[in-house]
C-alpha cells in the first residue's frame, strides 16, 4: 500500500467512527494485506482524529475470542484520548453494534520500552509498569460483520476499540498477586452476570503486557511512560443496554463502575 491508500482506508474508517455507521469491508484498492498496512492504516486514523494517543489495547486475548473473530493471535489498538473515561461516567451506546461491557487488567507504563530488535522479557515489561488498575472498555466496531474480515482490517479498524474507563490505581501490593489466578467478577444492574480470572487474558495479563511491548515494538514506535493498556475481557463480555449499569468487581485490586444511556 502506497500512503494515499492508508490514508484512504482510514478516511473511511474515521467518517464510520465519527457517524457511529457501519460498512462491509474497505474496497480491494485500500484494503490491508498484512498486520504492518494494518496497522498504518491505524496510525492514519489516530492522526486524522485530531486526538492524541493516551495508550493501547489488546484484543483477541483468549482462545475463544480469537476463534470467534477468527484471527491466529491478539491485536493491538491505540486508544484515543476523547474516549477515555474515569469511574462513574454514563456512556451512550447510540450507534453501538456491540453492545458489550469487559471488565480487565490495566497497567500504566512508567518507563518507556522504545522499538528494538530483540524482544522484551515478562520481567523487563513489568519493571516498566508504575501502576495497575482496574478498567471497563466498551468496544465497538465499524465493519457490518466483524468477525469474517481477518487480521489486517480489524487491526486498521484499531481492533474495535470505542470506549474505555479507568480506574484508581490499585493500593494493594499487586506485584506479589499471582494474577492469573485472581478472580474477576461483573455486575449488571446488581445481579451477577460473569465471572473469569486474569487466566482468560493469553493466560495471564502480564503475558499479555509483554506481548503488547513485542508487538508495538515490532509494528510501532513501543511503550511509552505514561501509556495505559488495557489487556483483555478476563470474563465473557457482558451485554448491556441503554439505563443498564456495569460494576467490575477486582477484589482488592478495586471496584470501577460505569452506567448506559
Amino acid at each position: 500500500m502506497n500512503q494515499q491508500d492508508i490514508h484512504a482506508a482510514a478516511a473511511i474508517l474515521w467518517q464510520h467512527w465519527q457517524q457511529s455507521t457501519r460498512f462491509d469491508e474497505l474496497s480491494a484498492r485500500c484494503r490491508p494485506g498484512s498486520r504492518a498496512e494494518g496497522y498504518a492504516i491505524q496510525a492514519e486514523v489516530a492522526k486524522l482524529s485530531g486526538q492524541s494517543i493516551v495508550g493501547w489495547k489488546i484484543a483477541a486475548t483468549s482462545a475463544a475470542g480469537q476463534q470467534h473473530i477468527r484471527v491466529d493471535g491478539p491485536l493491538a489498538g491505540c486508544l484515543l484520548s476523547a474516549r477515555a473515561l474515569e469511574g462513574g461516567a454514563r456512556i451512550s451506546l447510540a450507534g453501538n453494534h456491540m453492545k458489550v461491557a469487559e471488565a480487565e487488567f490495566a497497567f500504566r507504563m512508567g518507563t518507556h520500552l522504545p522499538k528494538r530488535a530483540a524482544a522484551y522479557s515478562v520481567s523487563e515489561v513489568l519493571a516498566a509498569v508504575a501502576s495497575l488498575h482496574p478498567a471497563i472498555e466498551v468496544p465497538d466496531s465499524r465493519y457490518h460483520d466483524f468477525t469474517r474480515l481477518g487480521a489486517a482490517q480489524l487491526i486498521a479498524d484499531v481492533a474495535c476499540a470505542c470506549w474505555f474507563v479507568l480506574g484508581p490505581a490499585t493500593r494493594a501490593d499487586w506485584r506479589v498477586i499471582d494474577l492469573a489466578r485472581h478472580s474477576v467478577a461483573a455486575y449488571r444492574n446488581g445481579a451477577l452476570a460473569g465471572q473469569g480470572s486474569g487466566a482468560n487474558v493469553l493466560g495471564d495479563p502480564r503475558s499479555a503486557l509483554a506481548w503488547i511491548a513485542n508487538e508495538l515494538s515490532t509494528y510501532g514506535d513501543g511503550l511509552r511512560a505514561g501509556d495505559v493498556v488495557i489487556t483483555g475481557t478476563c470474563l465473557t463480555p457482558v451485554p448491556v443496554s441503554a439505563e443498564d449499569s456495569v460494576k467490575a468487581d477486582f477484589g482488592e485490586l478495586g471496584v470501577l463502575d460505569v452506567g448506559f444511556s
